[in-house]
């Protein structure tokens, strides 16, 4: 990925964007197609998936047979090449020792940030997503509608490339005909879920996932993205054509060098990069945004990793897209006369109400998928088909002890192995010899995993701050984290384990770990989904919210939030389309203002 070093920055830029992920790489394409010249800033190392990514390589080609380390939390071909839950000379710290109460905090310090390695899941949230405060009370509604957003979820899924199925479910949107690409058929575990799933009243129908399941349109797409806009037309269909297919065959967490499914670095850079008008500095760790004598954003303080040094790049605008809480980080650093508590924050609200998403699994030994015949289930590279939210009409009537929905993944495959064995040890235990060979062939692939991906509520127990001792190796204050799950999400999670139990039960299976567990058992920790938002929502009322409905400040109006941290809510929706889907609407109305000389 080309980049350059401070020294070759431009004395000026039109916008300034700190991270390359999918709300950074969503801004950089839509603003320099415009024609604004952008620096992006990103805290980790460049990385190119085309040259980078070992999706070829089989498990047992993999040091220590693939499994996990402590610098490689999801296995050695995890397309994480730096970052992780701890980070080198980036610590974090908690408010609490008591575990339950910690969050653990993922970040992904290389180009493309969290996008290389995500599941891809692609859902659009529903009207209800928007203003569950209005339908149970809890919470905060959003300023902004699911009308509003709407196109800009057409517009991404169009680029990115999102394959499922339009399925008229409540709540649950369906993309306008055409724009979704064809899903891939079920796998064995899919298609047995889904009979299971009709047994017990659990609807278990295609997922919507962004990777490309046949070619793009480059014919008719890029004149629909971008009407009157020529050059912009062209860059795009060349990007697109040079995407292809996925060919079934490897996991989409070890990043794609055919570029068939969505990361930012082989989606949103490269078209941007091809305008002109993108430079990326990499291994720069954002400080503070620089404010001028009026308050306004005039540049970003950085840490030039590769020299220790202080460094600076001068802007008409800035955009803050590095995740929720490395955003929440930089702008309490940010301080000044105008903002002693951090810039944009004179609500006071900034680090607070960070959600993550609620997460429980349960795992199931079916009889009827043993000894299956040899064949090729590893499709495309992630889920295929999901269960959405099927009880609103029960939870409004008040019949469930928890407000908000969750939805549910399914898993269970019989992927290629790795270095290890596919079966748990305890169905092989004692055994050697040809009876091993037997029962391994026999149980491999028998087993299914049922994941809720559920919505949080927002407690103002859940926030973060700076800690007033730690510093990182730049003496920059570092986060502290206070985290607590209330008993929404603790219910939740006991209601999907003893959904999960039915659905494994109607399959003729057996429990793994204990059926009908709490959720207190079973939910993973804050953090854990790698799902966090909020931390500076966005609202009307600027005493009580940091962004307004166009993500950009109320204290600061060219400084502009375009990660997950202005969700006033977490829906059960996974946030990745949501966050791009805001960022090119951002990104329009900057576009927009700065014209108007409004900036």
């Amino acid at each position: 990925m080309p980049t350059i070093p401070v020294s070759e920055a431009k004395p000026e830029y039109d916008v300034a964007i700190v991270g390359s992920g999918a709300g950074g790489g969503q801004m950089a394409y839509t603003l320099t197609l415009a024609g604004l010249k952008c620096v992006m800033l990103e805290a980790g190392r460049s990385y190119d998936p085309v040259t980078e990514t070992a999706m070829f390589q089989r498990g047992d080609q993999a040091p220590l047979g693939g499994v996990r380390t402590p610098d490689k939390h999801f296995g050695f071909f995890d397309a994480t090449v730096d970052g992780g839950w701890e980070v080198p000379n980036e610590p974090y710290t908690q408010a609490s020792d008591k575990e339950e109460e910690q969050f653990k905090w993922w970040r992904a310090r290389m180009m493309g940030g969290r996008t290389n390695h995500w599941g891809r899941i692609s859902l659009r949230n529903g009207p209800y997503d928007f203003k569950p405060y209005s339908r149970d009370g809890l919470g905060f509604d959003w300023p902004i509608s699911y009308e509003d957003v709407e196109p800009y979820y057409t517009k991404v899924e169009m680029l990115i490339g999102v394959y499922g199925s339009n399925e008229g479910m409540e709540n649950t949107p369906d993309s306008p005909p055409g724009v979704l690409q064809p899903p891939p058929k079920g796998r064995v575990g899919d298609l047995m879920t889904q009979k299971a799933g009709k047994k017990v009243g659990v609807p278990v129908v295609p997922i919507h996932r962004a990777v490309l399941t046949r070619p793009l349109d480059a014919k008719t797409i890029p004149a629909k993205l971008h009407p009157n806009n020529k050059k912009a037309q062209k860059i795009v269909a060349d990007s697109m054509i040079a995407r292809a297919p996925c060919f079934w065959a490897t996991p989409c967490g070890r990043g794609c060098s055919i570029k068939a499914n969505y990361q930012s670095t082989t989606v949103h850079l490269p078209p941007a990069l091809a305008t002109g008008n993108l430079d990326i500095i990499p291994n720069a760790h954002a400080r503070e945004v620089i404010l001028d004598d009026q308050g306004k954003a005039k540049g970003v303080l950085f840490i030039d990793k590769t020299t220790g040094k202080e460094e600076r790049v001068s802007a008409k605008a800035v955009v803050l897209a590095a995740s929720s809480g490395e955003t929440v980080r930089i702008l309490l650093n940010s301080k000044s006369n105008q903002f002693p508590d951090g810039v944009a924050n004179r609500s006071g609200l900034v680090g607070k109400y960070i959600m993550d998403t609620v997460g429980s699994d349960l795992r199931g030994q079916i009889p009827a998928m043993e000894n299956l015949p040899p064949h090729n289930d590893d499709g495309a590279g992630g889920s295929h088909f999901y269960s959405p939210w099927w009880l609103y009409g029960e939870q409004k009537a008040g019949k469930l002890d928890f407000a908000r929905g969750y939805h549910i993944e399914i898993g269970g495959t019989r992927r290629m192995p790795g270095g290890g064995s596919p079966v748990p040890g305890n169905f092989l235990k004692g055994l050697y010899g040809t009876k091993l060979k037997e029962e391994a062939r026999r149980y491999y692939g028998s087993f299914i995993g049922l994941a809720c991906r559920g919505e949080m509520i927002p407690n103002e127990h859940s926030f973060a701050e700076l800690d007033p001792d730690v510093k990182d190796k730049w003496g920059i204050p570092v986060m502290r984290w206070h985290w607590k799950w209330s008993d929404q999400e603790l219910n939740m999670a006991t209601h999907a384990q003893r959904t999960f139990t039915e659905i494994i039960e109607a399959m003729g299976g057996t429990v793994q770990g204990g059926p009908n567990r709490e959720g207190k058992e079973t939910i993973l920790k804050g953090g854990e989904t790698i799902h966090e938002v909020g931390g500076a929502l966005m609202g009307s009322d600027a005493e009580k919210s940091v962004c307004n409905g166009w993500n950009q400040t109320h204290d600061v109006k060219n400084l502009f939030l375009c990660d997950a941290s202005p969700f006033p809510s977490n829906a059960d929706k996974n946030p990745t389309l949501t966050i791009m889907a805001l960022a090119w609407r951002c990104a329009d109305h900057l576009i927009e203002e700065a014209a108007k000389g409004n900036l």
